[in-house]
């Protein structure tokens, strides 16, 4: 540092970090993610190999699945999510605490998969923001190893000061899932009493 034309030398300690505070809570939350399995399909066997000792995710940080939403931080999505099933996965995510992520994990999460019917939700980003999509029907354990991976690339690429408990759009405002469905070309069935 330079001061009136003096130049002063700041030194540190070799066991003194220096760095920027956004930078440092963006480290933590990347390191400390805790998931949430909300499993109810195919995927939810791959997603439990996940955690299993031969893949270990606790290298990445995601040791921990909890099953309370008040402690988790990232929701993992795996497998259909059926119309009636679609408020109680609304409703867990309301009740998560900011910042908070979401991986959909398979085809039938990001897209409905094979089940193109008016009871099966056709992608769950309609209803919940989601952060990465995993494809694969059901992706192998390693693809969703390398998007915990990449969904930390992007909290530290995002920080704390940008990161989204900040922004001006919350993501607590979800889409109402009792929606009437349209049913498109296809006509309803008509039930008639015989007696």
């Amino acid at each position: 540092m330079e001061k009136r034309g003096l130049s002063v030398e700041i030194e540190i300690p070799e066991n003194v970090a220096v760095t920027k505070l956004d930078e440092l809570a963006s480290w933590c939350r990347k390191n400390s993610l805790w998931p949430m399995p909300f499993a109810t399909a195919c995927c939810g066997i791959e997603l439990m190999a996940t955690g299993a000792s031969k893949h270990d995710v606790a290298r990445f940080g995601a040791e921990v699945f909890r099953f309370s939403p008040r402690q988790c931080d990232l929701m993992i999505v795996a497998g259909r999510v059926v119309m009636k099933m679609l408020p109680v996965l609304q409703r867990i995510w309301l009740q998560m605490p900011e910042p908070k992520w979401c991986i959909s994990m398979g085809a039938c999460a990001s897209t409905g998969g094979v089940f193109d019917t008016y009871a099966v939700v056709q992608g769950i980003d309609r209803f919940v923001p989601v952060d990465m999509y995993v494809p694969g029907c059901p992706p192998r354990p390693e693809q969703l190893i390398q998007a915990i991976i990449d969904l930390q690339n992007k909290i530290q690429r995002e920080g704390t000061i940008r990161g989204k408990e900040f922004d001006t759009e919350s993501r607590q405002e979800v889409k109402r899932a009792l929606q009437p469905i349209p049913l498109g070309p296809r006509p309803l069935p008509v039930v008639t009493n015989i007696r």
